[in-house]
């Protein structure tokens, strides 16, 4: 083997950055142990400890010098339905911003386009909003421009005059909507970032005005729709000084410690308690007298100063041992919940003045390994409203300090807040004014002059890109872009923990399968294999966890499919080095050989896997990307385990002599021996029965109303609903359709068990908002209760698909489609130089994935109902690869035959090569046959429709590979070459000697 040195190396790197990646899970999942331990009284977990306990640790060192924060961030997860938790998919709003461009402009034939524009947009979702509100106003006022509307102040730094062209104010348009989105996504990062769940994900779908959110172990669904759904809220707000505000910070200290003091006094054991976690919590300093505390407040110290004071200082301060950031008013980040309990306490709001009100800084400052939040002192009070709102920026945008070189924002005001600037300005010389978003201090500079004009700079400690997020964060204020939930879904935590065992027990159960069968099939060989494709698990598992990966059922399951497709390889090897023995090569030429002719049909199988785990990555949305994810990592570490991992290990168990070295047991040795059928004969026949299964299917699904669609595609709300005993679906089903769900589409059926039904209901499917999602919960609950209260109705989960995602999720997966049978055309093309090729086995995967969707009306006509969803999508494409897999394997021997028998011609070497490689074909099927019914057996109601499609796909996949692809070559190219080359008929033709290989 070539680069034999190489390869060691690779290998060596790449398993020891995955243990080191896997160490790190290891290690939080024992931090996660800990916390449970900590926080478990009676058998039973209290939450608000363990996140406590988890809190505390969270800046610690666990495993080296890294953090649990750390090792959290690089540790391979659960999803959301492993874990439980909320996902969204949020719409930024362009209607709002178009409105907001033309000034809020009342002009009738502006507005007449806008609302005709909506109303287009019902029935064209996946068109751009900007371009339905174009031809809307060309319709509307055909002679009319744009720029007369869109031509004002605000809009003359865009280039927008009142000469401007349509298509010039469409294309600002569309710059504006862009930028809008961009801001919305950088306001949502921080207000996630900063809600407190663990490893949140929030990310922009690629093509649309949409923003994905995931929130693991979120038990609160109206919060986070409240956290995502607001308005960013941007003020400039007057700052109270140091030695104004801290006379009030004395009289509070002092008003802390007697009560402190009184608490003791009354109460000794909980006031032990509570010196002893305040010395733990603030053990980084200690105060002094009100006195110190004044100086402190009032001047900016050093540190040394600092503990000067509190080396004097008799007594400890209350206040004092939480403000403990070096040189101004903040606190450690671990301290921040406590500060804000103080300051919400009654204590605090009759000591403070009403217009005094505390505020943090939004980024943290390190400072000696520490991380500190400045706490700004805001001249606020409820009543009043900011001297200046985020509606006066026009524009903002990061730029560097031409003297200085540092990085800065500067903004440009609107008249109105120009005028409004320059008065603030004017009097807060020598003063800080701060910039405030969402009730978070951005930056507070301190004004030097009067600003006229509207034009200002905001310098701090910023890099370039933070500049940039505060411009965008600055110009938030000025569009108003708000946003909508399109798409929904909560799973509840114990759904999560039952979710993770099913994935559990069909990973273990799959493996084992797979393990035996290749033990019993291959001996010793087949223990190799073993080894190899635990190490590939491993190498699999690994590169998750270094991309910080969040597994999900849908990963788990194509974790399952590399698992079961990744023997394949190996059975392609072994079983090729089994023919080179028996054509009498010794076993180092035979595993030579073998490993060489296998290597070409091995790469061409892996292309087109990772062919379709690109598309769907690139095309799918939650689970289908988390599934291709997996698929596509599974696709390099299985070529690396099978193709020089295993050979390094058999090679080497040749090298040292091992004469008991075997690639057969007596239950193998003559299976497949001599195999001499008429595959290609019988091609006509299972033209027929594919035209027949096809037909009927379809009818079916025709004759039962279209498809049965899941909630995916249809849009709409599903719940997953347990009672305490089983309840008909069907009497559940029509309770809520006629009487509560006013006669909209409504469906029930057990999912997992008699107990438990999932409810999908198209009842205000088209209302997308907060208030409607609301309505229909209510209504489920009150028709549920109403007949089965006594069984006690609970919503373990819900989901939510607007109308708009559903059809953009139906484009893209027929899209998908398409473009797998596209890219595996012109692959096949490449690499075997014939169009017949290529066309003869797209059409064979068309077939398969005909023969998959007919398959559910006959399986729901038997009484098996399985919904076609975004995962089914995802086994229709997987169909797809596993049976171009064994097409390409059968075109590669054909191919290799014809080179070394070039008197031959393509229907004198198909049957041999069909039954050569028939062995691979049946042992392949078998594993991943195996697999897929372990993984409908135990992978839960969530994978059943994405099992029996591949089930039925893996069936009719190798199939077709025998009866459709290779048989169709023959219909075209294969007589053709006959005719041309006047050769005698099939019956008459010489026999391929197989071992002449």
């Amino acid at each position: 083997m070539r680069n034999k040195g190489l390869i060691i190396t690779l290998t060596l790197l790449v398993s020891a950055l995955c243990i080191y990646f896997l160490s790190l899970t290891l290690v939080s999942r024992g931090v996660q142990k800990d916390a449970a331990r900590y926080a478990s009284r009676s058998g039973q977990i209290n939450e608000k400890a363990r996140q406590h306990y988890l809190d505390s640790v969270w800046r610690a060192p666990v495993f080296g010098p890294l953090t649990y924060k750390d090792v959290r961030q690089s540790e391979l997860g659960l999803g959301l339905d492993l874990n439980g938790g909320m996902h969204v998919t949020l719409e930024v709003s362009p209607v709002e911003i178009v409105r907001a461009m033309s000034g809020n402009s009342k002009d009738p034939v502006f507005n007449k386009a806008i609302d005709q524009a909506q109303e287009l947009r019902k029935t064209n979702p996946s068109t751009p909003f900007t371009t339905l509100f174009a031809q809307a106003f060309r319709d509307v006022a055909p002679n009319d421009k744009l720029a007369r509307v869109f031509a004002n102040t605000t809009n003359k730094s865009r280039g927008i005059d009142i000469n401007s062209t349509n298509e010039k104010v469409i294309g600002e348009i569309n710059k504006e909507v862009e930028e809008a989105i961009d801001r919305s996504f950088n306001i949502l990062r921080t207000r996630i970032d900063k809600f407190g769940t663990s490893q949140p994900n929030i990310q922009r779908v690629k093509g649309t005005g949409r923003i994905q959110i995931e929130l693991p172990g979120v038990d609160n669904p109206d919060r986070v729709r409240k956290l995502v759904q607001g308005q960013a809220k941007l003020e400039f707000w007057e700052v109270w000084r140091q030695d104004e505000f801290a006379p009030y910070l004395n009289q509070l200290d002092q008003v802390l410690n007697a009560k402190e003091q009184a608490t003791a006094t009354t109460t000794p054991a909980t006031a032990a308690a509570t010196t002893t976690d305040s010395t733990a919590t603030a053990a980084a300093t200690t105060a002094g007298d009100t006195t110190s505390l004044a100086s402190q407040l009032a001047k900016k110290n050093t540190k040394s100063t600092a503990k000067a004071d509190s080396a004097a200082a008799p007594t400890k301060s209350v206040l004092a041992s939480l403000f403990t950031m070096p040189g101004t008013l903040g606190a450690n980040i671990r301290d921040t919940a406590r500060v804000n309990a103080v300051l919400r306490s009654p204590d605090t709001r009759a000591v403070l003045p009403s217009n005094l009100t505390f505020m943090w800084g939004v980024k943290p400052d390190v400072i000696e390994g520490q991380e500190y939040l400045q706490l700004y002192a805001i001249r606020k009070s409820r009543e009043v409203e900011a001297p200046i709102g985020g509606e006066v920026i026009s524009d903002a945008r990061g730029d560097f300090d031409q003297m200085s070189g540092r990085a800065e924002v500067s903004m440009q005001m609107n008249p109105g807040g120009a005028r409004k600037w320059q008065r603030l300005t004017a009097a807060n010389i020598g003063r800080q004014v701060a910039i405030v978003l969402d009730d978070n201090v951005y930056s507070a500079p301190v004004v030097q002059a009067e600003i006229a004009g509207g034009n200002s700079s905001i310098s701090g400690n910023f890099t370039i890109e933070e500049a940039q997020d505060l411009a965008n964060i600055l110009k938030a204020g000025k569009l108003p872009a708000p946003t909508r939930i399109v798409e929904e879904a909560i799973v509840g935590p114990s759904l999560g923990r039952e979710a993770t065992n099913q994935g559990l027990f069909s990973v273990i159960g799959g493996l084992a399968i797979i393990m035996l069968f290749m033990a019993v099939y291959y001996g010793r060989a087949g223990l190799v294999a073993d080894a190899v494709l635990l190490f590939n698990l491993f190498l699999i598992m690994g590169v998750l966890a270094q991309l910080s990966f969040a597994l999900t059922l849908p990963g788990i399951a194509g974790l399952l499919l590399v698992i079961a497709a990744s023997v394949d390889a190996n059975v392609l090897i072994f079983e090729r080095i089994r023919e080179e023995l028996d054509h009498g090569l010794q076993p180092t030429d035979a595993i030579n050989k073998g490993y060489s002719r296998a290597t070409t049909a091995i790469f061409d199988s892996n292309v087109t896997q990772l062919i379709i785990a690109l598309i769907l990555g690139f095309f799918g949305t939650g689970p289908v990307q988390n599934f291709a994810i997996t698929l596509g990592i599974g696709v390099f570490t299985s070529f690396l385990a099978a193709v020089y991992v295993s050979r390094l290990i058999i090679e080497r168990m040749v090298k040292n002599g091992n004469t008991n070295l075997s690639f057969s047991t007596s239950i193998s040795r003559n299976l497949f021996k001599n195999i001499n059928l008429d595959i290609v004969g019988k091609r006509k026949i299972a033209y027929a029965f594919s035209t027949v299964f096809i037909l009927i299917g379809f009818v079916l699904m025709y004759l039962q109303g279209g498809p049965n669609l899941g909630v995916d595609f249809r849009g709409g709300r599903e719940f997953i609903v347990d009672f305490n005993k089983p309840v008909v679906a069907s009497d559940v089903r029509d309770l809520l359709t006629n009487q509560y769900f006013g006669g909209a589409g409504t469906e029930a059926k057990t999912f997992g068990a008699d107990s438990r039904l999932r409810i999908t209901t198209g009842y205000l499917a088209n209302d997308e908002s907060v208030e409607a999602d609301n309505k229909v919960q209510s209504a489920l609950l009150t028709g549920l209760k109403a007949k089965y209260g006594a069984e006690n109705p609970t919503i373990k989960s819900s989901s939510k698909v607007g109308a708009t995602i559903a059809d953009d999720i139906k484009r893209t997966s027929v899209l998908s489609l398409g473009l797998t049978l596209l890219a595996i055309f012109v692959y096949v093309l490449l690499r075997f130089e014939k169009w017949q090729y290529s066309m003869a086995a797209v059409v064979a995967l068309f077939h398969d994935a005909l023969i998959v969707i007919a398959s559910f009306p006959i399986a729901r006509a038997l009484g098996l109902n399985y919904e076609m969803d975004q995962v089914f999508v995802a086994a229709v494409l997987t169909t797809i690869g596993f049976s171009m897999n064994d097409t390409i394997v059968i075109y590669d021997r054909i191919r290799e035959y014809l080179r070394e028998n070039k008197h031959l011609t393509f229907a004198q070497v198909v049957n041999p090569a069909l039954n050569s490689t028939f062995s691979r074909t049946m042992i392949t099927f078998t594993t991943v046959f195996l697999v897929m019914v372990v993984l409908y057996i135990f992978g839960g109601e969530t994978l059943r429709s994405f099992s029996f499609a591949m089930i039925i796909g893996i069936i009719f996949g190798t199939y077709s590979s025998l009866f459709i692809a290779a048989p169709l070559i023959l219909d075209t190219y294969g007589r053709k070459e006959k005719e041309r080359l006047n050769t005698s008929t099939d019956a008459d033709a010489p026999k391929l000697s197989t071992a002449q290989v």
